[in-house]
């Protein structure tokens, strides 16, 4: 696998530098409260979106009503720069990625995750002019959602045994043999990120720089491996597909998926208690409460896991064999509660 990964540039005062550099006129794509903070570093007459959706079909109308505009900034977390991705898309246009959060690795993918009635779909296909990581900006960012971006590097460790498993039975896709050494090197990039656990942590530059060199080469590794996803997710996402479809609620990414990275390692009897610790070290608190939920509809969302990766077209990992009854429901819950114990979500 070629890992093209996409230019990635790492500094400090970098925003206000995105004027200097973009076609004109431009539009910034981002969050109606992140304006408040940035709007000065951009011109007065720059053309803004606020996002407010993900579903296609309404960022394709949304799109076709804004000025003109000859370059996209993406500005913010998932959403915004997932949507940014979509205007210079649909536009043929320079895109320039400027993410306020490292909270999952949407900046460095091709492809923008995006609703279909309610479904996630990846579509489209861009790569940025650069993608600027600026360490005042995230180290001035909300450090729990920071740190919630481990979900999208410590997921490989589910998706190289949901690999496995599915050759063993048979299942694997046609167009997905197994590749042991590309699932080597998806665990290798985990390692690294589990090497600087404490950086990450603490959000210093060390931390925030591995982190997202893990994400970007996640990011990238889906079109690098031929549209390849088996060795960058699984049960992991798969949980976070299936509480989102259910609940209808929209979460801070990295929650729900290292909630799945648990719950799919405790399926699978893959060192579930090692990568409840390494959650639990980077500081992400994955209790029910701290992402709106009731264990109820956690239990109920595990129970329906495995009838909704079948449904929605999903490849097969031990989701699609796990039956989870109540007493899988009660070790879940008690081995998160005693890691966490009763400290304030």
């Amino acid at each position: 696998m070629s890992d093209k990964l996409f230019n990635t540039i790492y500094g400090r005062g970098l925003v206000g530098e995105l004027k200097n550099i973009v076609q004109r006129p431009y539009l910034v794509v981002t969050m109606e409260d992140l304006w408040e903070i940035f709007k000065d570093e951009f011109d007065e007459d720059a053309v803004v979106h606020f996002v407010k959706t993900l579903e296609y079909k309404e960022i394709m109308e949304e799109l076709d009503v804004l000025p003109k505009f000859e370059s996209v900034i993406g500005l913010g977390g998932g959403q915004a720069v997932d949507y940014a991705k979509m205007a210079a898309w649909k536009k043929h246009l320079p895109l320039y990625q400027m993410p306020t959060s490292i909270a999952t690795n949407a900046v460095f993918g091709h492809r923008a995750g995006i609703r279909f009635d309610s479904n996630v779909r990846y579509v489209g296909y861009v790569e940025p002019i650069a993608v600027y990581i600026d360490y005042d900006v995230i180290q001035s960012g909300p450090i729990a959602l920071n740190r919630s971006g481990v979900c999208d590097v410590f997921c490989y460790h589910n998706a190289a045994f949901d690999w496995k498993y599915a050759a063993e039975k048979g299942k694997c896709e046609a167009k997905w043999p197994y590749d042991a050494e590309l699932s080597a090197k998806a665990l290798a990039v985990k390692d690294s990120v589990v090497a600087a656990i404490d950086d990450v942590y603490a959000m210093n530059e060390k931390g925030i720089r591995t982190l997202v060199e893990g994400l970007r080469w996640g990011g990238g590794a889906f079109h690098n491996a031929g549209w390849n996803p088996r060795h960058i997710e699984g049960t992991d996402h798969f949980l976070f597909y299936t509480l989102e479809y259910m609940t209808k609620k929209k979460f801070i990414h990295g929650l729900p998926v290292c909630l799945g990275i648990f719950t799919g390692s405790l399926m699978q009897g893959n060192d579930p208690d090692g990568i409840l610790d390494l959650i639990y070290r980077a500081g992400v608190d994955i209790r029910p409460e701290n992402m709106g939920l009731t264990w109820d509809e956690v239990f109920a969302a595990l129970k329906f896991e495995r009838e909704y990766v079948k449904q929605a077209g999903l490849w097969y990992t031990i989701a699609n064999d796990f039956i989870v009854d109540d007493a899988f429901c009660n070790l879940v819950k008690d081995k998160i509660m005693a890691k966490y114990g009763t400290q304030t979500a």
